[in-house]
């Protein structure tokens, strides 16, 4: 067994313990840095009442804070599927150098975890998407944007 195929059993059993447990879906997420690892996480939407508490999401969360940055470059993500586009774009954020997974997003989709539609939502211009979404701007809503560009100590991400 290599290192990624380890990881990704240890994803796998986190996966499995959430849907043993009723936490959530079936998904595991473990992230390692530089061969250890630093976070992991089954999904846990059921448990904590929050559609993002995502197996992924919850591993990235502790890793940052176990990193002590909201960046994590040299990590990888191991997931026990492939990551839904929410997780796709946490790892994104975070900077995570390389992600592994073990089931395809068709595989997911067969068990009813398809995100084709968000998939097709996100390509969409937004007065096209399904949730009503308006832009109504405001003159005042540029002021924390130009206090932001204009500060000078800000921590950039």
């Amino acid at each position: 067994m290599n290192n990624d195929q380890f990881y990704l059993s240890r994803a796998i059993e986190l996966a499995l313990k959430s849907a043993r447990s009723g936490d959530g879906g079936p998904f595991g997420a473990v992230i390692v840095c530089d061969g250890k690892i630093i976070s992991e996480s089954g999904n846990q939407v059921v448990r904590t009442c929050d559609p993002t508490a995502h197996a992924e999401i919850m591993a990235i969360r502790t890793a940052c804070v176990a990193a002590n940055n909201f960046h994590l470059p040299n990590a990888t993500l191991y997931a026990s599927s492939e990551p839904c586009p929410m997780c796709l774009s946490a790892a994104y954020w975070a900077r995570i150098e390389r992600i592994v997974f073990a089931n395809s997003r068709a595989e997911a989709a067969a068990i009813g975890f398809c995100d084709d539609e968000l998939y097709e939502e996100l390509n969409r211009h937004f007065s096209a998407r399904s949730i009503i979404m308006e832009h109504q701007p405001m003159p005042e809503a540029l002021l924390p944007m130009h206090y932001w560009i204009n500060k000078t100590d800000r921590t950039c991400y």
